[in-house]
């Protein structure tokens, strides 16, 4: 379409047609909702004309696409972005006026956050959906489309309650339901092999993956990208109508129930067998229906003539983290038992088409699928990775020899894909004239288990050793190296880390695989739409609004630093941006703040290591001093401080829930606290997600990222924060290291141990060396006082203490950061006070 003719009478005339033609509410109530969703479906109608041409270019050019396949997509709201990147925000916001409403109102109250990611995993994924369009890359995403996403957060008297997402309670406007791309996903069965040695899986349980389409338009431009989501159900003939009219519902009904879960709940708790099948079953449907789209696609773009050679020359796959990582056995089976090709020339396919995303350097976080569970579920993919892994042991022993069995023990250990699995015969076998060099020590313990005639001990051993056997694991994390060409990390430091430390004998093997790739975000939603205060400030200083896709030319705002007439346009906007956020916490949690506090902001996931513990006892250690203190001498001492956290903890990481709960006590009773009144507020917001973060980001001038050195792979709302004119405190961790050296030391709070030192200092803890700090034992004390209320913080407390021991032994070095956490926030304080500076 052509934005020149597009203007307020003609998007009226459009809203009121959907009114009457494409009804979702009764045709009486032509209220905010429905005028929300009569908007969005004119802005669609837009996007479609793009969005059709764009994919007509790419069948026509068929050049080399990619696909960004993630579990997660954080979209937010769609009405504003869309309506910005077609350029007609103006158009939009004086037809809404003509039909007696705002553009802002109804798009804030009216729209839902899609739910469809949970923090910075899925957001990134979204932010980079924007960037290739608006850099006219030909790409698509891939996810699942879930019905009620992760959880909405509720915060009670008990902490965090969870309550299901209802975010397609009325539709999704946005969305084109593709029923012709629709695509069979089988589970269980089993694998049989034909007369001429063919595998293939047959019977279990089989899906039907269907396709909804959402547009991703570009900024400034007609290219008009793709996210495939997906949506399961079965096939008709699946409902037992015999059982249904006998009475037996729940039989009738089975199939399809199991079918429609896959796509219920993002992340389903995993505690119980049926739970870790269904996140599997999650992660195999995004793999296989996507590429079976993706492999039809490229046979209809070689119009009759197809190479399979060509495919990763038209096709590159990015596994956005190890969810997709059934991706490879997946291909694999694709290329050998559905088209025929040798495993050589499939494995070489494979390998040239998948690369991977790490997004951690936490061993937890690393996925293993149980083996026996696996084989259960996906049977001929046990049998390809199994092939893989063997494959993979030979070129380790080509590599490094039987000369130093040791050295090819370790490597053994730390490469393989299948966990706690004795070695293949032929490899055992070449260890059998240099067993007795073996440490037994090293044997016992050994996941590879080395079985030879030297290594055998009487049978009530043998015995006691089955029964002690960890159990068979299938390694994603190392499968996505092994599978795949690329391997990145999201930071200069943590792609450090993955090289040195997450997967160094991957990395001393294949060097040419490992890079960086440094997370970004889109400075469309997170800028010029999010915060048009400061954007019109940007744009007036630098005479252009070109930073918008070259945000190198943000640069040029450094002629002006020391502009007084700058300065008062920057704050006004920040006073601005504070003053809505005023009324934001009032409605979320009926506190009402000082706008002219430093708003003091932390929101993310919550996690242990991301430290929100350390902020919250930062926060009561000023807060007990402030209570020692008289009126006059705590206002002499303390910047007035609004301290804000929001993220959600996973339903089961009760650690996690405890420090939300623990938060919001220390809120109560500070917020209460006659004494202190507006020199600090803490404050929980509920819920957090896109929307929130799009009021909070623009108003912040303090933002914490504080995790313990070296566990924060990149982080991208500190790359928020910082577009935003928001002066960072944290540790030298993820893109932290990146940002200090872009804006300079002296505008970012630095702190704590570095990533090098991490290691040594939990040593240290271990051997009974740990010396904590007066400060810190101070404020743990003061906390188990009971000042916060009646709820024992013991267990909270207790995982600061001791020396070793699971969940104590402060894994996460709060106590030895504590400190210089403390003295730093001194800094912040004495920094804010000279508004000059």
């Amino acid at each position: 379409f052509n934005a020149l003719s597009v203007d307020a009478a003609s998007v009226v005339t459009s809203i009121k047609n959907h009114e009457d033609f494409t009804p979702l509410f009764s045709h009486h109530n032509f209220g905010p909702g429905k005028l929300f969703y009569a908007a969005a479906q004119s802005v669609r109608d837009l996007l479609l004309s793009n969005w059709n041409a764009t994919y007509d270019a790419y069948e026509k050019m068929n050049a080399k696409q990619a696909y960004y396949l993630s579990m997660e997509f954080l979209q937010g709201r769609a009405l504003l972005n869309a309506v910005g990147n077609l350029g007609l925000t103006g158009e939009y916001a004086e037809a809404l006026r003509k039909l007696g409403h705002t553009l802002e109102t109804v798009a804030a109250q009216q729209e839902p956050d899609a739910a469809l990611g949970n923090g910075g995993l899925g957001r990134l994924a979204s932010c980079f959906l924007d960037s290739l369009a608006s850099l006219n890359y030909p790409a698509w995403g891939y996810g699942l489309r879930y019905k009620h996403g992760l959880f909405k957060q509720k915060i009670t008297k008990d902490g965090q309650e969870e309550v299901a997402e209802n975010w397609l309670e009325n539709g999704n406007p946005w969305e084109i339901v593709r029923n012709d791309v629709a695509y069979p996903v089988n589970f269980f069965g089993k694998v049989v092999v034909d007369s001429h040695g063919k595998s293939q899986w047959i019977g279990g349980e089989r899906v039907i993956a269907v396709a909804y389409d959402v547009p991703i338009p570009g900024y400034k431009t007609k290219t008009t990208i793709n996210l495939r989501l997906w949506s399961t159900r079965v096939s008709s003939d699946q409902f037992d109508l015999h059982a249904f009219n006998a009475g037996d519902h729940a039989k009738a009904y089975q199939a399809q129930g199991n079918a429609e879960k896959i796509c219920y709940v993002l992340y389903p708790g995993d505690e119980s067998e049926e739970g870790k099948i269904l996140r599997l079953k999650q992660q195999f449907t995004l793999c296989s229906a996507s590429l079976q789209d993706i492999v039809a696609r490229f046979e209809r773009r070689s119009g009759g003539n197809v190479n399979w050679e060509e495919f990763p020359e038209k096709v590159a796959v990015q596994m956005n983290d190890t969810h997709p990582t059934l991706c490879i056995p997946e291909l694999m089976r694709i290329l050998i038992d559905l088209k025929g090709l040798g495993w050589d020339s499939a494995w070489q396919i494979t390998q040239r088409t998948m690369a991977y995303t790490n997004h951690t350097v936490l061993p937890e976080a690393l996925e293993k699928w149980s083996y026996n569970l696996m084989q259960r579920l996906l049977p001929r993919h046990i049998e390809i990775i199994e092939k893989i892994e063997e494959q993979l042991i030979e070129q380790i022993v080509s590599e490094y020899g039987t000369s130093q069995p040791e050295l090819l023990e370790r490597k053994l250990l730390a490469m393989r894909i299948l966990e706690n699995f004795e070695l293949p015969a032929s490899v055992v076998d070449l260890f059998v004239k240099s067993a007795d060099e073996f440490d037994e020590k090293s044997k016992d313990t050994n996941a590879a288990s080395i079985d030879t005639d030297a290594s055998k001990g009487d049978e009530k051993n043998k015995k006691k050793e089955v029964k002690s056997q960890p159990p068979k694991m299938v390694r994603m994390a190392n499968l996505c190296v092994v599978g795949g060409h690329a391997v990145n990390g999201v930071a200069e430091i943590h792609s450090e880390i993955v090289k040195n430390e997450v997967f160094n004998d991957f990395y001393q093997l294949w060097p040419e695989k490992f890079q960086n790739k440094t997370n970004g975000v889109t400075p469309r939603r997170w800028i010029l739409f999010c915060n048009p205060n400061l954007s019109n400030v940007i744009t007036k200083w630098i005479g252009t609004d070109d930073w918008v896709l070259k945000t190198e030319k943000l640069a040029e705002l450094r002629k002006f630093a020391d502009n007084e007439d700058l300065h008062k346009d920057w704050l006004a906007a920040k006073k601005s941006n504070k003053s809505k956020v005023v009324s934001f916490i009032k409605e979320r949690t009926g506190y009402t703040v000082n706008p002219d506090a430093m708003f003091d902001i932390q929101v993310k996931r919550i996690h242990e290591y991301k430290r929100q513990l350390l902020n919250i006892l930062g926060i009561v250690y000023r807060y007990k001093k402030m209570k020692e203190m008289s009126a006059a001498e705590r206002k002499a001492k303390f910047v007035p401080r609004v301290c804000i956290f929001g993220g959600k903890a996973f339903a089961t990481y009760v650690q996690a829930k405890r420090i939300v709960k623990f938060i919001t006590d220390v809120g109560v009773t500070i917020n209460h606290d006659s004494d202190i009144g507006d020199l600090l507020k803490v404050v929980f917001v509920p819920d957090y997600n896109v929307s929130a973060a799009e009021l909070l980001i623009p108003a912040s001038e303090l933002s914490q990222h504080i995790s313990t050195a070296g566990m924060e792979a990149s982080g991208t709302s500190n790359m928020k924060f910082a577009m935003n004119g928001c002066i960072l405190i944290g540790t030298l961790d993820g893109a932290n290291v990146e940002i200090r050296e872009e804006v300079g030391n002296d505008n970012f709070f630095l702190f704590g141990a570095e990533a090098h030192e991490i290691a040594g200092l939990r040593k240290e803890r271990a051997e009974g060396k740990y010396v904590s700090d007066e400060r810190f034992e101070e404020v743990k004390k003061y906390v188990r006082s009971g000042v916060f209320g009646g709820n024992n913080y013991d267990q909270l407390m207790g995982s600061l203490e001791g020396n070793e021991g699971f969940g104590r032994a402060d894994y996460f070095l709060v106590g030895k950061d504590f400190p210089s956490y403390v003295e730093c926030q001194e800094k912040v304080d004495e920094a804010y006070r000279d508004q000059k500076v």
